[in-house]
């Protein structure tokens, strides 16, 4: 490998003798410059990683070298020395986009890490990544063997979301391919306790927390502590992972407190966010709107359209008194998000506003559609980077930005997360069987139980009946249901689709966030 090349610029260049002799000895290769005019000629004709600038040369000074030195390579890092301390002087310098600065007198190890830092990082944090992925994969391995209950899963969870979000950076590491098959592996072990016990934590108290409790447990208590606005958002279809990359933008404006929970099966619209909005399960709050599921099936946006209703029945159960109406909001495009900005001080005036904000499954599904979004966004990590970017420029950014300037506390967490599709399993049953990918229910269902769960009595799911012979099939891992006729076709069709409804880490353990403005 090539040796690193610095220039060192300084017009005392020659007492810096011992110095460079140093750095020499761990392996850089350092080239001088006793003044700013060299300089800029130097890096004009040849190639360099790192500029180590003086700021107070005789003749042209370092602010001014360092402008014509970015003029030349905007991309080279340059790391500023200064004799002074001055506070406008290094606000100069950074605003000038040096990459550090060092005060004199300086020594060599203080060179040395600035030099590592900006020049080996990379390889550092690599090295670093890979042995820590090695002891996390011997650490996975021996949990996925021995007992495990909820709450080490949830580690779990959390665990591989930060881990696909270190690697993203890092696409060299040759454990990819490896951490993915863990990542199955794990999938694998996670659908088998899901069938075992999900059922046991719909009658007990002892258990974690579920969709159905995220109202009481996080929403009542900043109501009733009457300390400014609450606002609740549920960004639908949002994983933990891509929170994850939304949370360190946020971490600027708010002080985030990050927790998790398990979605209810399952993990599709009109169960999990209607559990969220009523805290009841499906048996449940389906014997409120009997005539609406019957008629209307399994369309998602029509079987959500009592969302509302749900919460405010909800509030009213726990015996929530607020001084106001709450206001609840759906954003489904964005038009629909900017009129929400351009309304949002009216809204505040409620006590409780609650938003749904519709556009990662829109983006899901619209990839599923488009030969484009798919090209753009052929993997999870693509998909969080073009999610990132839609984030950035969107109304919603700027309304969070806007709530993090108020007197208010703001719930964020999603309804249900998403799995890429990769293989087809078969599902049998009728026509007028639902016809979702992940998850069906309909007269005598009937699945390969290798690949997905088969809940022959609704009412040990707290699922609701349809009819007296209404059973329901769940895909486990990364399945997806096909029907026997035309099996290949629809496979292929369907498959790297980001689907939603079934039994996996990714669609199951989620977010849920407190943020508080740190302006308050």
């Amino acid at each position: 490998m090539a040796k690193k090349r610095i220039l060192w610029v300084d017009d005392e260049i020659e007492r810096l003798q011992a110095h460079i002799l140093f750095l020499t000895e761990k392996g850089y290769d350092v080239s001088r410059a006793s003044n700013g005019d060299d300089a800029v000629e130097m890096i004009k004709n040849e190639d360099f990683d790192l500029v180590l600038l003086d700021e107070m040369m005789t003749g042209k000074d370092g602010l001014t070298t360092l402008e014509e030195i970015k003029e030349i390579k905007p991309s080279l890092p340059v790391v500023m020395v200064t004799k002074s301390e001055e506070e406008h002087l290094m606000e100069q310098a950074i605003g000038k986009k040096i990459d550090d600065y060092l005060t004199k007198p300086v020594n060599p190890s203080q060179i040395l890490s600035v030099a590592k830092k900006i020049l080996d990082s990379k390889k550092i944090m690599s090295d670093h990544l890979t042995q820590q992925y090695i002891r996390d994969f011997n650490k996975i391995s021996m949990m996925l063997s021995g007992p495990m209950n909820w709450k080490d899963w949830l580690d779990l969870g959390l665990v591989l979301a930060k881990r696909d979000l270190e690697i993203e950076d890092f696409p060299e590491l040759e454990l990819r391919q490896t951490l993915k098959g863990q990542n199955k592996e794990c999938n694998l072990e996670f659908g088998k306790y899901i069938e075992r016990n999900y059922p046991k934590w719909l009658y007990s108290e002892d258990r974690p927390t579920l969709s159905v409790d995220i109202v009481r447990k996080y929403l009542i208590p900043p109501l009733m502590d009457s300390v400014g606005k609450v606002v609740f958002i549920i960004i639908d279809c949002m994983r933990l992972d891509q929170w994850l990359v939304l949370e360190r933008i946020l971490s600027e404006y708010f002080n985030i407190k990050r927790d998790l929970y398990y979605s209810i099966l399952p993990t599709a619209t009109p169960f999990s966010r209607n559990a969220i909005f009523s805290g009841l399960f499906p048996d449940q709050f389906v014997k409120l709107l009997p005539k609406a599921w019957k008629s209307e099936g399994d369309e998602e946006h029509s079987l959500n359209r009592y969302e509302r209703q749900f919460l405010e029945k909800q509030l009213g159960r726990l015996k929530i008194e607020m001084n106001g109406e709450p206001k609840y909001i759906k954003v489904l495009d964005q038009s629909e998000g900017d009129d929400l900005l351009k309304k949002l001080d009216s809204y505040l005036n409620a006590p409780l506003l609650s938003i749904v904000y519709n556009f990662i499954d829109i983006l899901a599904h619209g990839r599923s559609e488009s030969e484009i979004l798919q090209e753009i966004a052929p993997n999870e990590a693509a998909f969080r980077s073009l999610m990132k970017s839609w984030f950035i420029h969107s109304p919603l950014f700027t309304i969070l930005r806007e709530l993090s300037t108020r007197k208010c506390t703001v719930i964020i967490t999603t309804d249900h997360g998403s799995v890429l599709g990769t293989k087809g399993t078969t599902a049998y049953g009728r026509r007028d069987t639902s016809t979702n990918l992940r998850y069906k229910y309909g007269d005598n269902l009937n699945c390969d139980r290798k690949h997905a769960t088969l809940i022959r009595d609704p009412k040990d799911y707290r699922l609701p009946y349809f009819t007296g012979h209404t059973t329901y099939i769940f895909a486990r891992e990364d399945y997806y249901f096909v029907y026997p006729t035309n099996f290949n076709e629809y496979q292929r069709y369907y498959q790297n689709s980001f689907q939603h409804g079934g039994i996996s880490i990714e669609e199951m353990i989620l977010p849920v966030a407190i943020l508080r403005p740190k302006r308050m």
